[in-house]
C-alpha cells in the first residue's frame, strides 16, 4: 500500500509577517521557512501507518520553488521513503495544486492521499476537496483519527465538525486531510537529517570522511515540472493589494456594567 503525502513550504508559524513595501505580497526574503504544520501532521500519520505494517511506502510531494527540497528532506527525515518536487516559481492556486497532485496520483497510483487540512499562509482549505473531485475518490476532511480495516481496503475516519465528531467509512483509494488533533508529529532525528544531506556537503560541513558515513546518502528526490505533467498552472486570480492589519487602539477599563453598556451603545455603536 502506497501513501502519497502532499507538503508545502510556508513561512514559519513563529516568524513575524511583513508586507512588501509595494503592497504586492508578503516578504519572504530572509524569513524562516518551514514545513506547514498541518502537512507535518499528515506526514506523521503516513509514517505511523507504515510503521504499523499497514503501508509499504510513503511518498512526499511538494509544489514550489527549488528551496522546497528542504521541506521534502524534512519529510524524508521524518520517515518518508522518497519525494517528488514539482518545481515552479510564483504562487500556485489550490485548483492548480489539485490538478498537479491528480497527475501525480495517476502515475504513483497511491491507495491514500494525505494532506494537511490547510496551509497557514493562504488558509484556503480547498486542495483536498478539489483533488477528491478530480480523482472521483472518497474524501474525509478534518480527520482526527484514521483506522484502516479489511486488510487496508477500507478506512474508518473520525472527523471534527461544528457539532462534535463524525465517523466516515470509505473504500480506498481516498483523500484524507489532517486536522490538528490527528497526532503529535515527531522530531526529525539528527541521523535521519544527516541521511538527507549529500555526502559531499556533509563532508564540507562536518569535516568527516565520506567513507566514515557510508549511509549519508540522499533518499530519492525526483523533480518534475507542470509542463511535464500537462497541467496549466496560470493563475485565475489576481492579487490587487496586500495591506497589514490596522494597529489596534489601546483598551480602556470601565467601572461598571452600566458604563460598559453605555460605551458599547453610544461610542462603539454595536448594541
Amino acid at each position: 500500500m502506497r501513501i502519497l503525502v502532499a507538503v508545502k513550504r510556508v513561512i514559519d508559524y513563529a516568524a513575524k509577517i511583513r508586507v512588501k513595501a509595494d503592497g504586492s505580497g508578503v516578504e519572504t526574503k530572509s524569513v524562516k521557512m518551514s514545513l506547514n504544520p498541518f502537512c507535518e501532521i499528515a506526514v506523521e500519520e503516513a509514517v505511523r501507518l507504515k510503521e504499523a505494517g499497514v503501508a509499504s511506502e510513503v511518498v512526499a510531494v511538494s509544489i514550489g520553488p527549488k528551496q522546497s527540497q528542504d521541506t521534502l528532506r524534512t519529510a524524508m527525515a521524518m520517515g518518508a521513503d522518497r519525494a517528488t518536487l514539482i518545481e515552479t516559481d510564483g504562487d500556485v492556486q489550490p485548483l492548480a495544486v489539485a490538478k498537479l497532485l491528480a497527475a501525480v496520483c495517476k502515475t504513483e497510483e497511491p491507495s491514500m492521499v494525505l494532506l494537511g487540512k490547510q496551509a497557514i499562509d493562504g488558509d484556503n482549505n480547498q486542495t483536498a476537496q478539489m483533488l477528491s473531485a478530480l480523482m472521483r475518490w472518497p474524501q474525509a476532511t478534518f480527520a482526527s483519527e484514521v483506522v484502516l480495516e479489511n486488510e487496508g481496503k477500507t478506512a474508518l475516519v473520525t472527523r471534527e465538525i461544528d457539532g462534535g465528531l463524525e465517523t466516515l467509512k470509505m473504500s480506498l483509494p481516498a483523500v484524507i486531510s489532517a486536522d490538528l488533533r490527528l497526532n503529535e508529529p515527531r522530531y526529525a532525528t539528527l541521523p535521519n537529517i544527516m541521511l538527507e544531506l549529500s555526502a559531499i556537503r556533509l563532508n564540507e560541513l562536518c569535516c568527516i570522511s565520506v567513507e566514515v558515513l557510508p549511509k549519508a546518502k540522499k533518499k530519492p528526490l525526483a523533480k518534475l515540472s507542470p509542463t511535464e505533467l500537462g497541467v496549466d498552472i496560470a493563475s485565475k486570480i489576481k492579487t490587487l493589494k496586500v495591506e497589514p492589519p490596522s494597529v489596534r487602539e489601546a483598551g480602556i477599563k470601565v467601572a461598571s456594567v452600566d458604563e460598559l453598556c453605555e460605551k458599547l451603545k453610544n461610542e462603539a455603536k454595536v448594541i
